[in-house]
């Protein structure tokens, strides 16, 4: 555990090393087209571009990437955990068994609570099936 998180502070710290250099050198090749005419030829219609633009598009693209993908991820996980299970329980002194309907995310090792909220604790001499997992 303590290696991941020493590895993790050691990648961030790299990535902030690498952008301090990176910006470093941006600001020296801006100095050097300062000191140079900056103005394109005539008729052109070129300029130069801040070189920030497009990691910054990048960044809020990656960003949206992951808030989108992370919502759909949440979205599929709670469809999951509401989907509806059918548990029967077979009971020994029982001439048939009972069948509740209850929420997956609801069902727990020996317990379960039902789609009407009636919790229910199974016996050990109790069986219980699962039907829909």
């Amino acid at each position: 555990m303590l290696g991941k998180i020493l590895l993790t502070f050691g990648i961030i710290l790299i990535a902030i090393l690498f952008l301090r250099k990176h910006r470093q050198d941006e600001r020296l090749r801006l100095q050097k087209l300062q000191g140079q005419k900056r103005s394109a030829l005539p008729g052109t219609g070129t300029t130069t571009k801040p070189p920030l633009s497009d990691y910054r598009f990048a960044a809020y693209l990656f960003l949206a990437l992951m808030f989108g993908g992370g919502s759909y991820l949440y979205y599929l996980r709670w469809q999951d955990d509401t989907s509806l299970v059918t548990v029967i329980l077979h009971s020994d002194g029982a001439a048939s068994p009972v069948t509740y309907q209850v929420y997956k995310n609801q069902l727990e090792t020996r317990a379960f609570t039902t789609v009407d909220g009636i919790r229910v604790t199974v016996a050990s001499s109790e069986r219980m099936e699962v039907i829909g997992l």
